[in-house]
């Protein structure tokens, strides 16, 4: 009776350790999503990973939500868990699954999260798009290669450059005289408040805003 309850138990423990692999190998995972922002609309923002992706040849589909989801690639599972997909007929393989989120009329946020399947929690991190193949460093080099048209008007007024540390108040004050001109500007900029800007943000400001030059 021992020895058949050693046994009954053996076979328990390497039951349950195999359906913990199972389970960890054959379930799609979504793993370590990352964010970037960019100076851009939400549609060049799209336009500028894209262009990216291709870059690197990799191929996507665009979602009717105008996500982006790149089409699964094996993957080069190195070292010893290796055998694990093996043993359940997984094989290893990760995709990205994109979102331009817009966060005011001239600037948004890319969202990248992977997927993977049979891949193990200590390789995850290499499959980062930041890691796998620089995709916001890309982007960011298109952008400053091949800009997106500015999205600020033309004429009619001034486009500043913030200094570092300024918010719109701050700007309105230097440049206007009136702090509370910020929400003027704030408009005219698609800006939600006086802190949503980022360090040397370009921002427009309208004529009849400016400090009027002193008369001769």
């Amino acid at each position: 009776m021992a020895a058949v309850v050693c046994v009954l138990s053996a076979g328990a423990g390497c039951f349950v350790g195999y359906k913990h692999y199972t389970e960890h190998y054959t379930a799609a995972d979504t793993a370590l999503g990352e964010e970037h922002e960019v100076k851009y609309p939400a549609a060049d923002a799209l336009q500028l990973t894209q262009d990216a992706l291709r870059g690197d040849g990799i191929l996507f589909e665009e979602q009717p939500d105008n996500s982006i989801v790149t089409i699964w690639r094996p993957a080069d599972i190195n070292g010893p868990t290796r055998w694990f997909p093996l043993i359940i007929d997984q094989t290893p393989r990760y995709r990205y699954e994109i979102q331009v989120v817009p966060e005011s009329s001239h600037r948004s946020k890319i969202i990248v999260n992977v997927r993977t399947e049979g891949i193990p929690d200590e390789q995850l991190a290499s499959y980062k798009a930041s890691n796998r193949f620089a995709l916001f460093k890309e982007v960011d080099e298109l952008a400053s290669r091949f800009p997106p048209k500015s999205g600020l008007p033309s004429s009619g007024g001034v486009n500043f450059t913030l200094l570092p540390n300024e918010d719109l108040k701050a700007l309105a004050r230097r440049v206007s005289g009136n702090p509370e001109n910020w929400h003027q500007i704030a408009a005219d900029n698609g800006l939600k408040s006086a802190t949503d800007v980022t360090p040397f943000e370009n921002i427009w400001v309208r004529n009849s805003l400016l400090k009027q030059a002193p008369p001769p």
